[in-house]
């Protein structure tokens, strides 16, 4: 089974809740994981599996916790060819960066070689009440993936 890393960027709670109900499932599957509330570059091991799920804050902006692990990722992170990792981001469309905060880090995982291992879900908080609901439905989808071996793109 996979060992994961999840990396949570939360302000109200929400995202804080699907990174807990996600990883309930991951463990229910028989997945190791380690949850992160106030990540560090040197928290991550680039051998697990990396899941984010990151709220956005005010002009797309990154969470408060989660800062200090984006700016590890712009100035000192050193090039991650062989991070598999998925990202949940989440926002709410009436605002004009919407999910700001994840495809900030989606695009600095890309530029240091991660590996995204599909296309990452963003949610809008307008359109759903319940986002650890489609995240448990988007994580069905992909989740027997983890069990392949290290290094694997698929």
């Amino acid at each position: 089974m996979a060992q994961i890393d999840i990396v949570v960027g939360s302000v109200y709670g929400a995202a804080f809740l699907v990174a807990q109900t996600l990883m309930a499932s991951l463990e229910e599957q028989g997945h190791e994981c380690r949850l992160h509330e106030e990540a560090r570059l040197e928290d991550i091991d680039i051998s697990r599996f990396l899941l984010l799920v990151s709220a956005t804050t005010g002009q797309g902006d990154i969470p408060p916790n989660l800062a200090p692990f984006a700016a590890d990722l712009r100035e000192r992170a050193p090039y991650m060819k062989g991070l598999n990792y998925a990202l949940i981001a989440m926002g709410d469309s009436s605002y004009e960066h919407f999910c700001g905060a994840g495809r900030q880090l989606d695009t600095l995982l890309q530029e240091l070689g991660a590996h995204a291992l599909l296309p990452r879900l963003e949610i809008d908080a307008t359109q759903v009440d319940e986002p650890e609901v489609v995240a448990l439905a988007w994580l069905a989808e992909w989740q027997e993936r983890l069990s392949s071996a290290p290094g694997e793109h698929h």
